[in-house]
């Protein structure tokens, strides 16, 4: 045999072992994410020792040490406070790289505390129940749940509408952004997808404190959230059907009014939410210190408790169809790069 042959068939067997690995890893991450949402889909958040609120606590301590009133500052304090989770994430993806079934089982645990649409759903039909039986002092308790308004002065048509669009706009920041992330990077994709959205919440708010220390944050999380704004949009086009709703009104209210809201994001999911359910969103949202006067987003009525249950079923559907994209994408992942090796050769 020449060394060329011999040289060749011994490359065989390890793009034979490397392509078995890939495989396994491929199964291994969709396996992780799928059961990840089984868990919050059966559970909902973790009760005790929730590791994003852990998370926050660390974060609310590192900004005690990087604060000052600058965008600089916000940019290093970001820096750290992303870069060491993902980091960590990075190191234990790589550690179980030969570990499919330990891979499989910290993928799922990090799916599950990173997703939050269970709980979310949960909180809009306790709303919906509470406005259904006309108790506003209930209702006005359970809305800092949801967002953060001041529900004082709040009636049950403006209790309503802020559940709806807490209900759009989360479908995609607690279950469709993290499931797109973890599917295109993994572990460190579920970790700092959710690091990045925390810190948004945290500090990415315009306030006196936080105008511009938190520019950072805000920016990372507009980038972060591009595509699954989109895609959360987009499936509830697809999605609207099952809420009785058109997917070509839709379509039109989603492309018509999306760019409307002074968010990039949150007007993609609100304006196809109101357009599947025949609402109309927007308005003035009175928060702790500010008021803001959004455009209106959709055409019809403001929205009724029953609206948010329809919400909430929209919201299920988006959340399940995400997971089928994404997993698919997970899975598919072999056979993309087989096809870029055999493109190169």
């Amino acid at each position: 045999m020449s060394r060329h042959k011999s040289g060749a068939a011994g490359r065989k067997p390890a793009a034979t072992a490397r392509r078995s690995g890939a495989g396994a890893r491929a199964v291994a991450d969709a396996t992780g994410l799928a059961l990840g949402y089984a868990l919050d889909a059966a559970l909902g958040d973790p009760r005790r020792l929730h590791p994003v609120a852990g998370y926050g606590k660390l974060a609310a301590a590192l900004e005690r040490r990087t604060y000052a009133d600058d965008r600089a500052a916000g940019l290093r304090h970001v820096g750290v406070a992303v870069g060491v989770p993902v980091a960590l994430a990075g190191a234990a993806a790589l550690a179980t790289r030969r570990h499919p079934v330990l891979r499989a089982l910290l993928t799922a645990a990090v799916t599950w505390t990173v997703l939050g649409g269970t709980s979310l759903r949960r909180e809009a039909l306790a709303m919906s129940r509470s406005l259904a039986d006309e108790d506003l002092p209930a209702a006005r308790r359970r809305l800092p749940h949801l967002a953060g308004r001041d529900p004082s002065t709040l009636d049950s048509a403006e209790l309503a509408r802020a559940t709806v669009e807490s209900v759009a706009e989360n479908t995609s920041d607690a279950v469709v952004g993290p499931l797109v992330w973890g599917a295109v990077v993994g572990l460190p994709g579920l970790v700092g997808y959710r690091a990045v959205n925390t810190l948004d919440a945290m500090v990415g708010h315009r306030s006196p404190r936080y105008g511009r220390f938190g520019t950072a944050a805000a920016r990372a999380d507009d980038l972060a959230n591009l595509v699954p704004s989109r895609l959360s949009a987009l499936l509830t086009v697809a999605a609207a059907p099952a809420i009785g709703g058109s997917p070509a009104r839709t379509a039109w209210v989603w492309l018509r009014d999306g760019n409307r809201h002074p968010s990039p994001n949150s007007g993609q999911c609100e304006a196809a939410m109101a357009g599947a359910l025949g609402v109309r969103l927007g308005g003035r949202n009175v928060y702790f210190g500010r008021t803001e006067d959004r455009p209106r987003l959709g055409d019809g009525p403001p929205p009724s408790p029953r609206d948010i249950d329809r919400a909430a079923k929209l919201s299920t559907v988006v959340s399940a169809a995400a997971l089928g994209l994404c997993v698919g994408h997970v899975l598919a992942r072999p056979l993309r790069r087989a096809h870029r090796r055999a493109r190169s050769r």
